[in-house]
């Protein structure tokens, strides 16, 4: 079993208060993830005295606060679930940083008999001055998955590539990743109606992923965009318009899931420009607010065409 929650706040002991009434409601459960999203270096500051820091994203919240957190609880979890977060490294460009970043996760991955091919099933790379440095993380990653097994006929893994700024001064890529220990099956979600495959456009990453453990399916998107089957922008120029046809790719994914929306149980939501929230804002409160917990963010997507992008998670019985 398992929840999340999201919740914005206008400070960090706001936010923290807040996250600690809201855990305090389930005390059979263990938080099994934390991130936040972050405005400045002082609110890390703030958090640092007053809590243990999980994954750290510097992507200011848009609306109804400036900080935010997204929390994942669970219980009874038929697997283990093995985060690691604010993987980083300060040597080199980004595509030397983004080489180190997973060379090192997978040699800690290797200590626990495991292996990224194998099992990991998530990754989540945030790259500063995503427009310049966003093409050396892609490529670094390519080389390595090809070395790891991972390949245009095999698989690679559901990703999220997104502005952030690390955690640790003189870092340009930070990378967080979920891999899982335990009896698990996986399947990977390509909607060709919507979508071509990632590796016709140079990156290598899955649309999405369906992992059935115990008696549930969990479906984990990728960071989705305005794109269509031909791996072109749709409706340049017009954020609205963008983030409809993201929503419907989306749905197609989950469709193929066999999820709809109201399994789906969080979302972010990436906007290039702080000043389109009020465009979009109202499409996302008509159709998840108080259904879904989901979160808007200031953190431009990786074409500077793109002015939005989310991903989520959906659950359900099988």
């Amino acid at each position: 079993m398992e929840i999340h929650q999201i919740i914005s706040a206008p400070d960090a002991s706001s936010l923290l208060k807040a996250e600690k009434e809201f855990i305090s409601q389930y005390p059979d459960y263990e938080v099994s993830f934390k991130r936040y999203f972050l405005s400045s270096k002082e609110q890390k500051e703030q958090l640092e005295k007053l809590a243990e820091i999980a994954s750290v994203g510097h992507q200011p919240v848009l609306g109804g606060g400036n900080i935010g957190v997204w929390l994942f609880l669970t219980k009874d979890y038929p697997v283990e679930l093995l985060w690691r977060t604010n993987l980083h490294s300060a040597e080199g460009d980004s595509e030397e940083q983004t080489r180190s970043i997973l060379v090192g996760y997978e040699s800690d991955l290797r200590q626990s008999g495991l292996r990224i091919a194998d099992d990991c099933v998530r990754t989540w790379f945030y790259v500063d001055d995503i427009d310049n440095e966003y093409a050396g993380m892609v490529k670094a990653r390519r080389e390595n998955f090809e070395k790891e097994g991972m390949t245009r006929d095999t698989h690679y893994l559901a990703s999220t590539g997104i502005y952030g700024k690390a955690v640790a001064p003189g870092s340009t890529v930070q990378m967080d990743a979920l891999a899982i220990r335990g009896e698990f099956s996986q399947r990977y979600l390509y909607a060709p109606e919507c979508f071509n495959p990632t590796h016709e456009y140079g990156v290598t990453f899955e649309r999405g992923v369906v992992l059935s453990y115990g008696n549930e399916q969990h479906t984990l998107i990728s960071g989705t965009a305005s794109i269509n089957n031909k791996g072109e922008i749709v409706h340049p120029a017009d954020v609205k318009a963008q983030a409809q046809r993201m929503i419907d790719n989306v749905k197609a994914l989950l469709d193929e899931a066999g999820n709809n929306w109201t399994d789906v149980n969080m979302i972010v939501v990436y906007l290039r420009n702080a000043e389109d929230y009020k465009k979009v804002s109202p499409i996302f409160s008509e159709k998840f607010g108080g259904k879904t917990p989901y979160i808007i963010t200031h953190a431009p997507v990786c074409r500077p065409g793109w002015l939005i992008e989310m991903e989520c998670i959906a659950t359900r019985s099988i």
